[in-house]
Formats: structure tokens, sequence, C-alpha cells
């Protein structure tokens, strides 16, 4: 007997809260009939917990990323995007990749003393950071907690070089006169991630996002700020928005995008079953067919780790989709990921902290 297919959850991009990978037990949902004439589905709040960091700023050397160094400013993300190749890091925390990771957040309060501290040390050599490596740092609750925020005040104020990738709009709108005033020194460039045109397609794949309009818009008024703006269409997903492409770099050229880059739909680790679970409940009589293709360019699996293969694919799907981007990007003079080079001569580490006076308000 096949298992049941959930139900989609409104505001929620995943259907269900699987257990992670290095859980040790499992529970299974059983219907005893009991529930059967409930109403509506429960909706998860969202609870945000502050989350204690010794260091902020993460190193990396994959081969195939064009950045050395970021920040999260947040664990989770309450975009819900569903193939986020981020949802499995909620099994380290003991959390569940599917809702757990779009309702149990986690914030980092000190994030602007810890980075002052990583980037006062002597040993620091600047080189772009980038922000929104791993979950949006744009995301709803930025506009309570403004963790982002504070990142942003201190590497304006040490003129730190850095790069930001977002799904977002209203809030970064609000920083755009800080991000202009960097990019003035050639200090800032931002990619707005656009995965469809649908308003429809984009509240099931992602359903807290801004709509696509809302990115256009804020893709115009970045680049009429002088704010170095790519547009990122990712992921592109077989037989589900890979239709799209070329409209998608028009419309971002249109309002102002000067570079162009796109990422084949990846899924990691517990991001295949909520994937496959998604398929079920938005798309159930195309869900084979759309795990064919992903499959044809992930050499008969699901996923693909391998770096060089990770973000494009390979075989005749991916050479197609590589083919289709090229022609659109060239036709519209977008770049293709060329990412900047931001100027690392200005950065000047932050003057130390004041002494501390201790209680009787004495040096000593």
């Amino acid at each position: 007997m096949p298992e049941p297919i959930p139900e989609a959850i409104k505001t929620r991009g995943a259907a269900s809260n699987p257990e992670g990978r290095f859980e040790t037990r499992t529970r299974e949902d059983f219907d005893d009939g009991w529930l059967l004439d409930e109403p509506d589905r429960p909706r998860p709040d969202t609870t945000v917990t502050p989350e204690a960091s010794r260091t902020i700023i993460t190193r990396n050397q994959s081969p195939d990323i064009g950045f050395e160094q970021s920040i999260n400013p947040y664990r989770g993300c309450e975009h819900g995007c569903i193939y986020c190749y981020a949802r499995p890091a909620h099994a380290y925390l003991n959390l569940s990749p599917g809702l757990d990771f779009e309702t149990r957040l986690f914030y980092k309060p000190d994030a602007a003393r810890l980075l002052e501290e990583e980037l006062r040390k002597p040993g620091y050599r600047c080189s772009p950071i980038a922000l929104g490596s791993n979950t949006d740092p744009y995301q709803p609750v930025e506009r309570e907690y403004g963790v982002m925020r504070s990142i942003l005040e201190v590497l304006q104020r040490c003129r730190h070089p850095l790069t930001i990738v977002t799904k977002g709009a209203a809030l970064i709108e609000r920083d755009i006169p800080l991000l202009a005033d960097m990019a003035r020194d050639n200090l800032v460039e931002v990619a707005i991630s656009i995965t469809s045109l649908q308003p429809e397609l984009k509240r099931a794949l992602e359903p807290r996002t801004a709509g696509p309009q809302a990115r256009l818009r804020i893709v115009r008024r970045l680049a009429e700020a002088g704010i170095p703006v790519m547009v990122l269409v990712a992921p592109v997903i077989p037989f589900v928005n890979d239709a799209e492409i070329e409209q998608i770099l028009q419309a971002a050229h249109e309002a102002g995008a000067r570079e162009s880059s796109y990422i084949m739909l990846r899924l990691p680790h517990e991001v295949k079953g909520l994937f496959r679970e998604w398929l079920q409940v938005h798309h159930p009589q195309r869900a084979e067919h759309v795990m064919s293709l992903v499959q044809q360019m992930r050499g008969g699996k699901d996923n693909d780790p391998r770096f060089g293969k990770r973000m494009t694919g390979e075989g005749e799907y991916a050479q197609v989709i590589a083919q289709r981007f090229r022609v659109a990007a060239a036709r519209l003079g977008l770049g293709r990921g060329r990412r900047l080079k931001l100027d690392t001569a200005l950065f000047r580490p932050p003057p130390p902290p004041p002494p501390d006076k201790g209680q009787m308000g004495f040096g000593f």
C-alpha cells in the first residue's frame, strides 16, 4: 500500500518534518481515523533563539565557489525554499531539515562584536566576505533582529569588500544608502536570485520570499543607486522552471542587472526526500519525469556532490541548459558569472575597543 501524500502547509515549503540523518530513532505518522474531519492542518509558528558563537567568519576552500570567506547571520531560513541545500545543516542541531529548518531559527546577537574582533587580528588577510551563501541574510526575521545590518555597518566602517546573495526585497532596500556608499569605492556586489516569474510557482517553491516583481524592482533600485547587480537563476529545475531561463534574464537585464549566473538543482542528503515529497504534493503528474531528468544529469543518482559538477550537472540535458543560458546572456550583453574584482586595498582594521575601567571606573 503506497504511503499517504502529505498536504501542503500554507506559507511553508516543506510538508513534513522528517528526522535528520544523525537521529537514532524515527517516527511515522499513522492515521487511525480519528482526525479525518480535522478542518485545517495546524501551521507551525516561527521561533527564534540566540546562538552563542565564538567566531563569525567561515573559511571556505571549495574549488568551485568564488569566495574564501562568508558570514551567515542566521541558522535556518524562514523563506522556506524547498530545494535549499542548507537544510541538511539543521540535522547537526538534532532538528529536522524539514519544517524545523523553516520554523526553528537561530540568530547571532554578537555578530558585530565578533566580526570586529576577527578583523582586528594582526594576521587577518582581507578578501571579500560573502553574505547569504548558506541562508538568506534578508529573511523576514532580519526586520526584528537586524543582525545583517549590524554586520554591514562594521564592514562599511572598515571599508571591507563584500558580496550579497538574497531573494529578499524590502530589507535590502533599507540598506541601499549604505551599499551605495560602498559601491562608490568598488566594495560591493549584490546577486538577486530569481527562480521564477510566475507568482503561483514562486509561492509553492519559496513561500516566504519576495515576489518576482518585487525582486525585479529591487534590481532596478540597486542599479539606479550605482550598486552592481547580478541576476542568479537558481536553481534551474527540470520541467518546473527551466522554460523561464530566457524570460528571467530578459527581465533582469531590463531592470539593470550587469552579470548573470545559474545553478542546477542540487539535492544533497535530506533535501532529496523533501523535494520528492514536494513534487508529489504540487506536481504529482510530472514528478517521475522531473526526477528522471535530475538523475540524467547526476550520473543516475538524485545528487552528485563532486566539485565542478554539482553546480551545473553533466550529460545532454545539462549541456542544453548551459547552451541556452550562454546564448541568452550573450544576446543581452550580460556577463556570465564574472565576479567583480572588489577593492581590498582600502581595508582598515577597526580601532581597539575602549579600555575596561572596571567596576570603580578606574582604568586598572
